[in-house]
């Protein structure tokens, strides 16, 4: 489809030189449009004799004034056919179209990226190797410390970190469960609910879990209140009622 407008717009582009190449047998030179100017005032003093607004004398002076210098317009000399022009202008006609060709095709396709593009994509994938590493590097570091100690905490919570930059966020939501397992954060318990319903696409138990027990140690001007309040109305259309909420009748 794009190919199609790219050739409806070369045509608009070339469409005023085609005119005129087309048109060239009906172009009047300058002596043409002297000559035919001349010729008119002739008529329009013959007119004005016969009508009786000129009298003869001044007819005869102004008859005499127009043809003088309906031969002045007649001697003068029409451009000569260049060669070089017609060359010129096919060379036109051929040259903008190929010239908006190749513009586009370095931009404007996919699969031709340009070089800044090829920059940006070299130093995004520099960076998530970067991250990779850091993440790998962390890891071992968590497998080496004391499990229950507050520098794994630490570790967790930047490791969590870590994968959500890298939008891995079912991973990150189990970094930080250890972290919370460790020592529990209203906050932390809210971030890690949030990204297991990103990373679900709905609300789990587990996180329904993690945003009720927020909700309950956070103060109450916490700014994600309102966010783990909709996710909670949410859970009430989504999740099935627990079993224990459930009336029977005898």
């Amino acid at each position: 489809m794009i190919w199609l407008w790219m050739a409806v717009l070369s045509l608009v582009a070339v469409a005023p030189v085609l005119v005129v190449w087309l048109r060239r047998g009906t172009i009047r030179y300058r002596r043409d449009t002297a000559v035919a100017l001349h010729r008119s005032q002739l008529e329009e003093i013959e007119r004005d004799r016969v009508d009786g607004r000129l009298p003869e004398a001044e007819f005869q002076g102004a008859k005499l004034e127009v043809q003088r210098r309906l031969l002045v317009a007649d001697s003068i000399p029409e451009p000569a056919a260049d060669g070089r022009a017609r060359g010129l202008l096919i060379a036109t006609l051929v040259a903008i179209p190929v010239a908006a060709v190749a513009l586009f095709v370095p931009g404007g396709l996919p699969f031709v990226p340009s070089e800044p593009h090829s920059a940006v994509l070299h130093a995004q994938s520099a960076a998530r190797a970067q991250d990779d590493a850091l993440i790998a590097k962390l890891e071992q570091k968590l497998s080496q410390i004391p499990p229950h100690s507050e520098q794994a905490r630490q570790g967790y919570l930047l490791l969590g970190q870590a994968l959500v930059s890298q939008n891995k966020l079912a991973a990150a939501a189990k970094a930080w469960t250890v972290a919370l397992g460790l020592k529990f954060n209203a906050t932390l318990a809210a971030e890690t609910a949030e990204a297991e319903t990103e990373a679900a696409g709905h609300v789990t138990p587990t996180a329904l879990t993690l945003f009720h027990q927020a909700l309950d140690k956070a103060p109450a001007n916490a700014p994600w209140r309102s966010l783990a309040e909709q996710r909670l109305r949410e859970a009430a259309v989504t999740l099935p009622a627990p079993q224990g909420d459930a009336t029977s009748k005898p």
